[in-house]
C-alpha cells in the first residue's frame, strides 16, 4: 500500500507527485530584485530533492513590497528576465511543478536581513524607504511608522499583485500563492492588531478580509483556469485581541467560494509580543479544523521534521498536504530519505541513481531528468 505522502495531489490542473511541498524560503540574496548565480544554486537542488512542488521564496511586487533591499522581486523587466534564466535552467534538468509566493512586505518592508539583525532600515538610511500599510501603526516599538494606505494605493498594489502573476506566467509558473500570512501586508489587513482603518477595508471581519480578497480575485481572474491559485494565511497572530482560528476558517470559506485551491496554513510573525508554544507539528491542528471545517485542500507546515510524522499528518486527515521548509535546508533530499523510510518510489536524475542503498533497489524512478 502506498505512502498517503507519496500519493499524487491535484491542485486544479496541476498533478503533483507527491504530497511534500518545498516551502517559500527567504534567500536575502539577490540583486536589485533580480535573482541570480545563488538563487541558480538553491533552487536546482531543491529542484532534485524528489519534492512534489517547489515554492519560490516571497517574491515582491514593487521595490516597495520587500522585506529587505536583497530581496527577491518580479516587477520589471529586469527581474523577469533573470528569473527566467534562473528558473529555464533548473527546469532543463529537473521536471518539478515551480510555484510562486507573490508578496507585499507592508510595515516589515525596508528591514535588515536576518543575520544583521533583522532590523527596520530607517527611511533617510541608503537602504531604506518608507513603508506602507493599512495604518499607521509601526511593526515594532521604536519603528519608524508607515504610511497608511489611500485608495490610490490599494489600487497599485492590486495592479502589482496582477502585474506579477503576469510575469510569473511569462516566465513559466505552474501555481500562485499569495502571502497572507506571517505579518506581511494581506495579513496586516486582517489583522485588527494592525488595521485601525474605519473605511471598508477595516473594522468588521468582513472589511478587514476585503482587501486580501480583493487581491486574490484579481489574481484568480488573470490566471488562466487549469493554474491552481492559493494563498498562505497566519491562522493566529498568538496575541491576544488579534487574528484567531475561528477568523481563518471564514476567511478559507471566502477563499474556496472564489476558486481558491488550497489553502496554506501557518501561525505567527506580525506582533512582536507573540508567544508561541514550539513542539514538532504545532501549526497542524489549526490546518486540521480549517480543513476539517471548509473541506479545502489544506497545507500543513511547521516543525514538520520526520517521515512517520508528516505520513501520520496526511493518514489521519489532519491535512492533504505538508510544507517543509528548515528540514528541506538542512536536508535536501529529505524526500528521498523518507521515501526509503516509508516504502515508496521517489523521482531523482539517473545520474545519482547509484547512491541508493542495496536495500532500497526500486527506491528511485527517472521522469525526464536531463530530456530537455
Amino acid at each position: 500500500m502506498t505512502a498517503r505522502l507519496f500519493e499524487p495531489l491535484s491542485l486544479d490542473g496541476l498533478t503533483l507527485p507527491n504530497r511534500i511541498i518545498v516551502a517559500p524560503m527567504c534567500q536575502y540574496s539577490a540583486h536589485a530584485g533580480q535573482a541570480g548565480d545563488w538563487h541558480l544554486m538553491h533552487l536546482g537542488q531543491l529542484a532534485m530533492s524528489g519534492a512534489g512542488l517547489l515554492t519560490l521564496e516571497a517574491t515582491a511586487i514593487s521595490p516597495e513590497a520587500r522585506i529587505s533591499p536583497t530581496d527577491l522581486g518580479l516587477y520589471s523587466d529586469e527581474t523577469e528576465l533573470a528569473l527566467g534564466r534562473v528558473l529555464d535552467a533548473v527546469r532543463l534538468r529537473a521536471p518539478i511543478p515551480i510555484a510562486i509566493q507573490i508578496n507585499h512586505a507592508g510595515r516589515k518592508a525596508s528591514s535588515r536581513a536576518p543575520w544583521d539583525g533583522g532590523s527596520q532600515i530607517e527611511p533617510e538610511m541608503p537602504d531604506g524607504w518608507r513603508t506602507e500599510a493599512p495604518s499607521a501603526i509601526a511593526h515594532g516599538e521604536g519603528e519608524v511608522p508607515p504610511h497608511a494606505l489611500d485608495a490610490e494605493g490599494l489600487k497599485r498594489i492590486r495592479d502589482g499583485f496582477v502585474e506579477t502573476a503576469k510575469r510569473a506566467l511569462r516566465i513559466g509558473i505552474d501555481g500562485f500563492e499569495l502571502h497572507g500570512a506571517h505579518g506581511y501586508l494581506l495579513h496586516q489587513f486582517l489583522s485588527p492588531l494592525s488595521n485601525s482603518r474605519t473605511d471598508a477595508y477595516g473594522g468588521s471581519l468582513a472589511n478587514r478580509m476585503r482587501f486580501p480578497l480583493e487581491c486574490f480575485e484579481a489574481v484568480r481572474e488573470v490566471v488562466p483556469a487549469g493554474k491552481p491559485v492559493w494563498m498562505r494565511v497566519s491562522a493566529t497572530d498568538w496575541v491576544e485581541g488579534g487574528w484567531t482560528l475561528d477568523e481563518t476558517v471564514e476567511l478559507a470559506h471566502a477563499l474556496k467560494r472564489r476558486g481558491s485551491a488550497a489553502i496554506h496554513v501557518s501561525t505567527g510573525g506580525l506582533s512582536t509580543r507573540q508567544e508561541i508554544p514550539l513542539s514538532p507539528g504545532y501549526q497542524v491542528p489549526f490546518a486540521e479544523r480549517v480543513k476539517a471545517e471548509t473541506g479545502l485542500t489544506t497545507i500543513a507546515v511547521g516543525l514538520i521534521t520526520e517521515a512517520a510524522h508528516a505520513e501520520s499528518i496526511l493518514a489521519e486527515g489532519k491535512a492533504d498536504a505538508v510544507s517543509l521548509a528548515r528540514a528541506m535546508l538542512y536536508d535536501p533530499r529529505w524526500p528521498w530519505h523518507a521515501a526509503a523510510e516509508l516504502g515508496a518510489q521517489v523521482s531523482a536524475p539517473k545520474q545519482y541513481w547509484r547512491c541508493q542503498p542495496r536495500q532500497f533497489k526500486t527506491l528511485f524512478r527517472d521522469t525526464q531528468f536531463g530530456q530537455r
